[in-house]
Protein backbone atom coordinates (compact mmCIF):
# COMPACT_ATOMS: atom_id res chain seq x y z
CA UNK A 1 0.00 0.00 0.00
CA UNK A 2 1.16 3.45 -0.81
CA UNK A 3 2.50 5.75 1.53
CA UNK A 4 -0.12 8.96 1.65
CA UNK A 5 3.84 10.78 1.85
CA UNK A 6 4.92 9.26 -1.35
CA UNK A 7 1.38 10.48 -2.86
CA UNK A 8 2.06 14.14 -2.32
CA UNK A 9 5.50 14.07 -3.06
CA UNK A 10 4.55 12.59 -6.76
CA UNK A 11 1.88 15.29 -6.96
CA UNK A 12 4.38 17.74 -6.13
CA UNK A 13 6.66 16.32 -8.81
CA UNK A 14 3.66 16.56 -11.29
CA UNK A 15 3.31 20.33 -10.49
CA UNK A 16 6.88 21.27 -10.76
CA UNK A 17 7.19 19.65 -14.10
CA UNK A 18 4.41 20.89 -15.47
CA UNK A 19 4.92 24.18 -14.17
CA UNK A 20 8.39 23.90 -15.77
CA UNK A 21 7.13 22.91 -18.96
CA UNK A 22 4.64 26.22 -18.93
CA UNK A 23 7.78 28.22 -18.55
CA UNK A 24 9.62 27.08 -21.00
CA UNK A 25 7.64 26.79 -24.02
CA UNK A 26 4.97 29.80 -23.51
CA UNK A 27 5.18 32.41 -26.54
CA UNK A 28 7.91 35.24 -25.71
CA UNK A 29 6.40 38.82 -25.72
CA UNK A 30 8.04 40.84 -28.37
CA UNK A 31 10.60 43.36 -27.22
CA UNK A 32 9.22 47.21 -27.04
CA UNK A 33 10.36 49.40 -29.43
CA UNK A 34 12.13 53.08 -28.33
CA UNK A 35 9.99 55.96 -28.92
CA UNK A 36 12.85 57.63 -30.15
CA UNK A 37 15.07 55.68 -32.80
CA UNK A 38 19.14 56.02 -32.93
CA UNK A 39 20.18 59.18 -35.26
CA UNK A 40 16.87 61.04 -34.61
CA UNK A 41 17.11 64.67 -33.21
CA UNK A 42 14.73 66.34 -30.74
CA UNK A 43 13.35 69.19 -32.49
CA UNK A 44 14.17 72.95 -31.31
CA UNK A 45 12.22 76.12 -30.52
CA UNK A 46 13.41 79.24 -32.00
CA UNK A 47 12.65 82.54 -30.64
CA UNK A 48 11.49 83.16 -34.13
CA UNK A 49 10.06 81.14 -36.94
CA UNK A 50 10.35 80.44 -40.20
CA UNK A 51 6.14 81.16 -40.80
CA UNK A 52 7.61 84.67 -40.15
CA UNK A 53 9.41 85.02 -43.18
CA UNK A 54 13.60 86.76 -43.66
CA UNK A 55 13.95 89.54 -41.76
CA UNK A 56 13.31 93.06 -43.45
CA UNK A 57 14.07 95.74 -40.39
CA UNK A 58 16.50 95.05 -37.04
CA UNK A 59 16.45 97.67 -34.18
CA UNK A 60 18.48 96.85 -30.83
CA UNK A 61 18.07 99.77 -27.83
CA UNK A 62 19.89 99.13 -25.06
CA UNK A 63 18.63 100.48 -22.10
CA UNK A 64 21.37 103.54 -21.75
CA UNK A 65 19.77 104.62 -24.60
CA UNK A 66 22.01 103.71 -27.66
CA UNK A 67 19.73 102.77 -30.82
CA UNK A 68 21.05 100.89 -33.90
CA UNK A 69 18.66 99.83 -37.26
CA UNK A 70 19.37 98.58 -40.12
CA UNK A 71 16.51 98.38 -42.78
CA UNK A 72 16.32 96.86 -46.52
CA UNK A 73 15.79 99.92 -49.00
CA UNK A 74 13.86 99.89 -51.90
CA UNK A 75 16.60 97.78 -53.85
CA UNK A 76 16.67 95.37 -51.28
CA UNK A 77 20.25 96.51 -50.05
CA UNK A 78 20.66 96.93 -46.27
CA UNK A 79 20.79 101.04 -44.80
CA UNK A 80 21.62 102.05 -41.58
CA UNK A 81 18.96 104.02 -39.82
CA UNK A 82 19.75 104.49 -36.95
CA UNK A 83 22.06 106.57 -35.21
CA UNK A 84 22.37 107.98 -39.07
CA UNK A 85 20.52 107.39 -41.96
CA UNK A 86 23.82 105.83 -44.22
CA UNK A 87 24.64 102.94 -46.62
CA UNK A 88 25.43 99.69 -44.31
CA UNK A 89 27.85 96.89 -45.01
CA UNK A 90 26.32 94.31 -46.39
CA UNK A 91 27.84 91.72 -44.95
CA UNK A 92 27.64 92.32 -41.37
CA UNK A 93 23.79 93.57 -41.95
CA UNK A 94 23.31 90.20 -43.61
CA UNK A 95 24.77 88.61 -40.90
CA UNK A 96 23.09 90.19 -38.03
CA UNK A 97 19.59 89.28 -40.08
CA UNK A 98 20.81 85.08 -40.19
CA UNK A 99 21.38 85.39 -36.31
CA UNK A 100 17.59 86.53 -35.83
CA UNK A 101 16.67 83.17 -37.62
CA UNK A 102 18.88 81.26 -35.69
CA UNK A 103 18.20 82.24 -31.99
CA UNK A 104 17.90 78.79 -30.67
CA UNK A 105 15.72 78.84 -26.64
CA UNK A 106 17.48 76.64 -24.55
CA UNK A 107 14.44 76.47 -21.67
CA UNK A 108 11.73 77.83 -20.56
CA UNK A 109 10.79 79.43 -17.50
CA UNK A 110 7.33 80.02 -16.45
CA UNK A 111 6.43 81.74 -13.44
CA UNK A 112 9.88 83.96 -13.06
CA UNK A 113 9.87 87.48 -11.82
CA UNK A 114 10.90 89.46 -14.30
CA UNK A 115 12.59 92.07 -12.08
CA UNK A 116 14.71 89.62 -10.61
CA UNK A 117 16.43 88.51 -14.22
CA UNK A 118 16.55 91.69 -15.60
CA UNK A 119 13.38 91.80 -18.01
CA UNK A 120 11.19 94.72 -15.75
CA UNK A 121 13.89 97.19 -17.02
CA UNK A 122 15.46 95.44 -19.93
CA UNK A 123 18.94 95.75 -20.88
CA UNK A 124 17.90 95.65 -24.62
CA UNK A 125 15.01 95.43 -26.71
CA UNK A 126 14.89 93.84 -29.76
CA UNK A 127 12.50 94.68 -32.85
CA UNK A 128 12.37 93.17 -35.93
CA UNK A 129 9.92 93.18 -38.84
CA UNK A 130 9.80 90.25 -41.37
CA UNK A 131 8.17 89.79 -44.97
CA UNK A 132 4.89 88.43 -44.12
CA UNK A 133 4.30 91.91 -42.87
CA UNK A 134 4.65 90.99 -39.30
CA UNK A 135 6.62 92.95 -36.43
CA UNK A 136 8.29 91.25 -33.46
CA UNK A 137 9.48 92.80 -30.51
CA UNK A 138 11.49 90.60 -27.32
CA UNK A 139 12.74 92.26 -23.96
CA UNK A 140 16.46 90.73 -23.31
CA UNK A 141 17.28 90.76 -19.39
CA UNK A 142 20.64 89.55 -17.74
CA UNK A 143 22.83 86.79 -18.87
CA UNK A 144 21.78 83.36 -16.74
CA UNK A 145 24.05 82.00 -13.76
CA UNK A 146 24.94 79.27 -15.73
CA UNK A 147 26.24 81.75 -18.84
CA UNK A 148 24.90 79.84 -21.57
CA UNK A 149 21.80 81.95 -22.39
CA UNK A 150 19.90 84.86 -21.34
CA UNK A 151 16.84 85.71 -20.30
CA UNK A 152 14.39 86.84 -22.98
CA UNK A 153 10.44 88.08 -22.61
CA UNK A 154 9.39 87.09 -26.16
CA UNK A 155 6.36 88.43 -28.28
CA UNK A 156 3.78 86.49 -26.15
CA UNK A 157 5.45 87.64 -22.73
CA UNK A 158 6.48 83.87 -21.94
CA UNK A 159 10.14 83.92 -20.01
CA UNK A 160 12.55 81.98 -21.89
CA UNK A 161 16.08 81.38 -21.80
CA UNK A 162 17.95 82.09 -25.30
CA UNK A 163 21.61 80.88 -26.11
CA UNK A 164 24.05 83.69 -25.34
CA UNK A 165 26.16 83.45 -28.46
CA UNK A 166 23.07 84.36 -30.37
CA UNK A 167 22.51 87.40 -28.57
CA UNK A 168 26.40 88.18 -28.15
CA UNK A 169 26.46 88.61 -31.49
CA UNK A 170 23.44 90.65 -32.04
CA UNK A 171 24.35 93.40 -29.16
CA UNK A 172 27.41 93.36 -30.64
CA UNK A 173 25.99 96.16 -33.16
CA UNK A 174 25.42 98.72 -30.55
CA UNK A 175 29.30 98.64 -30.31
CA UNK A 176 30.25 98.46 -33.71
CA UNK A 177 27.11 99.66 -36.09
CA UNK A 178 27.79 98.38 -39.44
CA UNK A 179 28.60 101.19 -41.22
CA UNK A 180 30.06 101.10 -44.51
CA UNK A 181 33.57 101.77 -44.93
CA UNK A 182 34.38 104.38 -47.75
CA UNK A 183 37.86 105.97 -48.39
CA UNK A 184 38.33 109.35 -47.47
CA UNK A 185 39.07 111.71 -50.31
CA UNK A 186 42.02 114.23 -50.20
CA UNK A 187 39.96 117.99 -50.27
CA UNK A 188 39.74 119.57 -53.65
CA UNK A 189 41.16 123.02 -53.92
CA UNK A 190 39.38 125.71 -56.13
CA UNK A 191 41.32 125.28 -59.24
CA UNK A 192 40.57 120.93 -59.22
CA UNK A 193 43.74 120.33 -57.99
CA UNK A 194 44.68 118.42 -54.90
CA UNK A 195 46.39 120.06 -52.86
CA UNK A 196 50.47 118.91 -52.35
CA UNK A 197 52.54 118.03 -49.54
CA UNK A 198 54.24 121.05 -49.54
CA UNK A 199 53.97 124.24 -47.65
CA UNK A 200 53.24 127.17 -49.06
CA UNK A 201 55.34 129.58 -48.26
CA UNK A 202 53.56 133.24 -47.01
CA UNK A 203 53.83 136.18 -49.22
CA UNK A 204 55.12 138.99 -47.23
Amino acid sequence: MIRRSTVVYIALLLVLAGAYYYLNNREQPADIESTVEPGTEVAQAYLFTAEEGTPTSIRIESKSGETVEVARGTDNAWELTQPIEAPADQAAAEAAATQITTMRILDNVPDLDPEIVGLETPEAVLTVKFTNGGERTVDIGVITPTESGYYVRDAEGKVVIVSRSAIDSLLGILIAPPFLETPTLAPVTPEGNTPSNETATPQL
